[in-house]
């Protein structure tokens, strides 16, 4: 990892303790946590938004969550995180929500499909 990505994750760890994580770094329940943080963090690098950029638009989520009724106990943080990765990709421009909710039907089919154990592997007809 480099500097700026340990630095980030301090950050992040400092900006966020509710987000779980170890002596290592976050962890995560289910693998898709892990690829929304490292999508977070690929964009981030890409400089296609800054971190306190990324700090406020989830800071924003968080409190709109709260105000719904969110309970903030930890188990839907990783709802909260994709909900202002989404918002703020569509925001920039880099995808239109429907273009995010199709990727992610055609990755539920690819994943369906998917022996457990091998690499998922979209395909033109996981996009129908």
């Amino acid at each position: 990892m480099s500097t700026a990505e340990k630095d980030a994750v301090a950050g992040l760890a400092a900006a966020l303790p509710s987000l779980p994580r170890d002596e290592g770094g976050p962890v995560f329940r289910e693998p898709w946590e892990a690829e929304a943080f490292a999508m977070t963090l690929a964009l981030y690098r890409r400089g296609l938004f800054s971190w306190p950029e990324w700090a406020a638009t989830l800071a924003a989520e968080i409190k709109r969550a709260q105000q719904e009724g969110d309970p903030d106990t930890g188990k839907t943080y990783s709802r909260t995180w994709l909900a202002a990765f989404k918002g703020l990709v569509a925001e920039k421009g880099i995808a239109d929500p429907a273009s995010l909710e199709r990727y992610r039907d055609a990755w539920e089919r690819a994943a369906d499909r998917t022996p457990h154990g091998t690499p998922i592997e979209l395909r033109a007809e996981d996009f129908r």
